[in-house]
């Protein structure tokens, strides 16, 4: 037993192991079960995770055909020129909700004017009309697929960290204290077998000298 020699045998010390091992199971079930809460969750999310895309590709498709449209009717300058003075109708709040002890992000999309498209239309056309609403319909999905996206990224890094942490506990902290353990009670029942042994004879010693 290679750790033998760094561990001393002693009462004192076999309580010391036997507590720092109960701790250490302690620990293993609260991070088995933050484990199976992670993986639940990571479930849950990528189902949402595939309803959320696949309400966006084909609309996605929609708008892209919208916007190449608008390029080609109305060119490059134009369409760049609505886009960068056209102001923002659409705004991203951002909230912090907690799984387990891992901070997810939640995003929620408002807008500002439902009444009228911000731009005039002397200088558009029905495509480009037509893009901007069909992005500010998509935009919402977008961002609960971004939500889902990165709440699945960030718990299945957690449930990494956490796995590593159960692998140690389970594979090498845990067994070491047995080990350990077992290795203190076995020097100290020799002991008291040594120390029986001895007073049998200095007991025998006495009675042969009466």
């Amino acid at each position: 037993m290679s750790f033998g020699q760094n561990v001393a045998a002693t009462k004192m010390e076999l309580l010391k192991y036997k507590r720092s091992s109960q701790i250490a199971i302690m620990v293993q079930k609260i991070l088995d079960d933050k484990r199976k809460v992670l993986l639940k969750n990571i479930e849950e999310m990528i189902t949402e995770a595939n309803k959320a895309r696949g309400g966006i590709w084909e609309p996605l498709q929609d708008v892209y055909k919208s916007v190449n449209n608008a390029y080609l009717s109305l060119g490059t300058s134009t369409v760049d020129s609505v886009a960068q003075s056209t102001p923002a109708v659409m705004e991203v709040d951002t909230k912090i909700r907690r799984i387990v002890d891992v901070s997810i992000p939640t995003l929620n999309v408002t807008e500002k004017d439902t009444k009228s498209m911000p731009y005039g239309f002397a200088d558009t056309n029905s495509s480009i009309d037509r893009a901007a609403k069909q992005i500010k319909a998509l935009l919402p999905k977008i961002c609960k697929a971004a939500e889902y996206e990165n709440s699945i990224f960030a718990l299945a890094k957690a449930l990494e960290k956490t796995q590593k942490l159960l692998n140690a506990l389970e594979n090498v902290i845990i067994p070491q204290y047995r080990l350990r353990i077992k290795f203190i009670l076995s020097t100290l029942e020799e002991r008291e077998r040594e120390e029986f042994a001895r007073l049998k004879k200095v007991k025998a010693s006495m009675e042969k000298r009466k």
